[in-house]
């Protein structure tokens, strides 16, 4: 077997100081102290992290929670802020790699809000910033759509790395482009809980379950790890929201709870499992695991076929306006009129295509 590299992973099972960027960037730079002393060489950490998720969309309409989406912007980050900087330069002292979910401020508007992640590298250097390409469900009544710019593998000392975003990780396009450009470690991230109904109607959204067949599917469909790192919602955070409604207490507390774990490129689970607490979930990740596999069913390999299925993907980053000078256009070019041209013309060109609007 070739010489791949083997390190160890984390998983962030935590919660945030809810709704408060600097609490939280603090406890993340601890985090990361606490796990990299253990001897991970790349921590992940859950959905939106900084500063938290906004789960009080499911609970009230949204004419009832003005002022939590205000605080959330004022409590979300810029890519080039201080928060982000402080995690990168923890990422570059303690030489690890640190995926991290974020609730992104745009520069263009005071706001627009994105759902992302970003992967950083050992150096400090941002790898792939990503945007959650569709905000689920309600997520939709508090960030944007993002773009393809992120869907992109960071080649590593490691290995290949990439990640996507709760909801994201059911969309079969979005996966086999990360599993089309070798991707070998794959992050999922997600919210500490997610109430789709009401507990006494039942048919409450299972956490755990539909996060473990999403995370063994795509592991085994990529023959790549899985590191499955969800949020935790602690005391504090649910104080804060049962405050503004007793009645609430319920759908908090009987929402089944997401669990965080790894998984191998089988998509069988070799960590532990956390769930009920605060912690790090740890294992051993070794590259060589990923070959064999391939063995069995490539499927951005051998086992496709490429004259039959076609994907484009556009990379392109979304902005709402691009601003040219007057020096940057390109010469207008000259055009003939439709009389001038010569009746032969005309006729060659064809039926409708030789008229032209004044």
């Amino acid at each position: 077997m070739g010489q791949l590299p083997r390190f160890k992973v984390a998983a962030v099972h935590a919660a945030p100081v809810f709704l408060d960027k600097a609490a939280t960037t603090r406890k993340a730079v601890s985090i990361l102290r606490e796990a990299a002393h253990a001897g991970a060489e790349f921590i992940a950490f859950p959905e939106t992290f900084i500063p938290a998720f906004p789960v009080w969309s499911a609970l009230w309409a949204p004419i009832e929670n003005h002022d939590l989406f205000a605080r959330m912007a004022t409590e979300s980050v810029f890519v080039d802020g201080p928060e982000v900087a402080e995690i990168r330069h923890e990422a570059r002292q303690l030489g690890v790699f640190v995926s991290i979910g974020i609730s992104e401020r745009s520069t263009a508007s005071v706001g627009c809000l994105w759902n992302s992640n970003l992967l950083i590298g050992d150096d400090g250097a941002i790898l792939v910033h990503h945007r959650k390409l569709v905000p689920t469900f309600y997520e939709k009544l508090v960030w944007a759509a993002g773009d393809g710019e992120g869907l992109r593998v960071a080649e590593t000392r490691i290995g290949r790395l990439g990640g996507l975003i709760c909801g994201e990780n059911t969309n079969p396009l979005a996966r086999f482009t990360l599993m089309a450009q070798g991707e070998q470690v794959h992050v999922s991230s997600w919210p500490p809980i997610w109430p789709t109904r009401p507990p006494a109607e039942g048919g409450n959204f299972d956490n755990v379950a539909a996060n473990r067949i999403r995370a063994s599917a795509h592991s085994f469909e990529a023959k790549a790890f899985g590191v499955v790192s969800a949020g935790f919602m602690d005391g504090a955070m649910r104080d804060a929201l049962v405050g503004r409604d007793a009645k609430i207490a319920r759908v908090l507390d009987e929402t089944p709870r997401a669990a965080s774990f790894v998984i191998d490129p089988t998509g069988r689970q070799i960590s532990e499992t956390l769930q009920d607490a605060e912690g790090i979930v740890y294992a051993e990740i070794d590259i060589n695991a990923c070959v064999e596999p391939k063995q069995f069913h490539d499927v951005v390999g051998y086992y496709n076929r490429y004259d039959v299925f076609d994907l484009t993907v556009r990379r392109k980053r979304q902005q709402p306006v691009a601003f040219r000078s007057d020096d940057e256009r390109p010469p207008a070019e000259p055009q003939r009129p439709a009389a001038s041209l010569p009746r032969a013309q005309l006729h060659e060109i064809g039926p409708g295509y030789g008229q032209f609007d004044p």
